[in-house]
């Protein structure tokens, strides 16, 4: 049975938010769901183990084929999603409250905070170092200037905001956001991918197996994109460790690792978002801006200013450039690896992002809501890359570190251990950046335990076994991947991107519903006629 919210303003403060739980479904979730996602992980893990070489080479070809044929498509949904979103924040609509609560259930420090763990996560984290350095001594295709000079720094780091600024926020949690707590909180509809059907097909997306199905392909995307983090820290704490310590670098520290990852963000997923999830997501922000306040005050201070206003101006001015850049003025190899691959990426995790989003920002303004996941968020991002990955091009460019050779290979986690160690305070600001990425690879978990579980419940609250349970799953796969070797989590990382294709067709009636769920939130509230 599927939960249901009552309809209107007062009945819906009063509802408690932990639902009585009797049904099998509400215990272990949506048998369809649970099937098919489960059947994924045993499929994947089954076919690396039975022929490693052939599942590659399938994925490769879907890999190639996404990257080829989508590209522009999810381009456009990003451009669109992000340009309608801050149309919608800036209308009156933009005043409606989400889920008919006078107030917010979180405070705004603690919102913020799970709003940017949650959706930076550790790959944030992981590329802020390697991908501007790589961008710097690879020229991207949006700018003709010679690699490995001054000249190169500001496109570099603009390069690395158009993959992680404005469109990649815009579309993890905002107008899908909208119609998910209009349809949920106004309409009694189930917190569910498939809600975002709704608009189209009605009762029937939230009944029948097909709803079931796109569930299922929105959990799949999540599993795939998340494993693919945990599998990345085990591996990169592992190296970080062996270079600083003196520890084993291989499987048995990575099992470690993963063990002790995995039981920090399950047992925050069960405590759930009013505790372990705020918690987390606190004491990681904290981190943060104590390793970013040390490298502003004793790092490259003025060097740091003068690139983020060059960079930032070069990411204005060539937005459009960057956005639009296809296979034709660009190279394939080049789309696939980066632009195509980070969209694709973002557009799988949207659907349950946008739950998580929706869960979090009861209380909060549209226009709130709007602006810290498509403006705030994405200008922290801009500034941690700079203080990161700025620092890295300049002891690259000072001769300090040489991470050339690393970042053509794409060898990141030594390009992130390299720059830190050059930091302030060497040893120990490695050993900080190495915690900071485990605790946002932990928060990423968490969010998603929950976020999938939320999905097989239908409801806000699922069962904290069913919280376990996933995210135990999803450290159990990654496991298995690492025994059998590091590409394995490479392969899987790039299964998201072929998911991402039927899920991109979810995301596209938020284009319009987006809109109109959140003027009918207004019209409710007597905001608009």
């Amino acid at each position: 049975m599927l939960e249901r919210m009552p309809h209107s303003a007062k009945e819906s403060q009063s509802v408690s938010p932990e639902p009585a739980l009797h049904t099998l479904s509400n215990r272990i979730g949506d048998p369809i769901i649970l099937t098919i996602s489960m059947g994924f992980i045993a499929l994947f893990i089954g076919s690396a183990i039975y022929d490693t070489t052939q599942l590659t080479a399938f994925i490769g070809r879907g890999f190639g084929w996404t990257a080829e044929y989508m590209g522009s498509f999810f381009q456009l949904m990003l451009l669109a999603t992000f340009f309608i979103a801050i149309g919608v924040a800036l209308s009156r609509a933009g005043q409606a409250k989400i889920g008919n609560l006078e107030k917010p259930e979180i405070s705004t420090f603690r919102w913020l905070s799970m709003v940017m763990c949650t959706l930076l996560a550790g790959g944030g984290v992981f590329f802020a170092a390697g991908e501007p350095i790589y961008h710097f001594v690879v020229t991207p295709p949006a700018f003709d200037v010679e690699s490995g000079t001054a000249e190169a720094v500001a496109p570099a780091l603009a390069q690395s905001f158009m993959h992680w600024g404005f469109l990649a926020w815009a579309v993890l949690g905002s107008l899908t956001a909208i119609v998910l707590a209009y349809a949920h909180y106004n309409k009694g509809k189930p917190l569910q991918p498939r809600t975002l059907l709704y608009p189209v097909f009605g009762e029937k997306i939230l009944t029948s197996w097909v709803g079931s199905v796109v569930d299922a392909l929105c959990v799949i995307a999540i599993v795939a994109g998340t494993v693919g983090p945990i599998g990345f820290l085990a591996t990169q704490m592992s190296y970080g460790l062996h270079v600083l310590f003196g520890l084993s670098n291989g499987f048995t520290t990575q099992l470690c690792i993963l063990m002790l990852l995995a039981t920090v963000y399950i047992v925050s997923a069960m405590t759930g978002i009013h505790k372990g999830i705020q918690v987390l997501s606190r004491f990681n922000v904290f981190l943060a801006l104590a390793i970013g306040a040390v490298i502003f005050l004793f790092g490259p201070t003025q060097f740091l200013i003068n690139v983020y206003l060059q960079s930032l101006g070069e990411y204005t001015s060539s937005f459009f450039e960057m956005a639009t850049m296809t296979s034709e003025t660009a190279p394939d190899w080049w789309m696939q690896w980066w632009t195509v691959f980070f969209f694709a990426w973002f557009i799988g995790y949207a659907p349950l992002m946008a739950i998580f989003v929706a869960r979090i920002s009861r209380g909060r303004t549209i226009r709130e809501m709007i602006t810290a996941v498509a403006v705030l968020a994405p200008i922290a991002t801009t500034v941690w890359f700079t203080l990161i990955g700025g620092s890295g091009i300049y002891f690259e460019l000072t001769g300090v570190v040489d991470l050339a050779t690393s970042l053509e290979n794409f060898s990141f986690d030594v390009a992130t251990l390299a720059v830190a160690q050059a930091l302030p305070g060497g040893t120990w600001m490695a050993a900080a950046v190495l915690l900071l990425t485990t605790i946002f690879v932990a928060t990423t978990g968490d969010s998603m335990s929950y976020s999938i579980a939320v999905v097989g419940a239908g409801h806000d609250a699922p069962h904290f076994l069913i919280r376990a349970f996933w995210g135990g799953a999803m450290a159990i796969m990654a496991g298995i991947l690492l025994y059998m070797g590091e590409g394995q989590i490479g392969v899987l990382q790039q299964f998201i991107v072929i998911t991402a294709t039927p899920v991109s067709f979810i995301l596209l009636p938020s284009l319009w519903a987006g809109p109109k769920a959140a003027f009918a939130m207004a019209r409710e509230q007597n905001l608009v006629k």
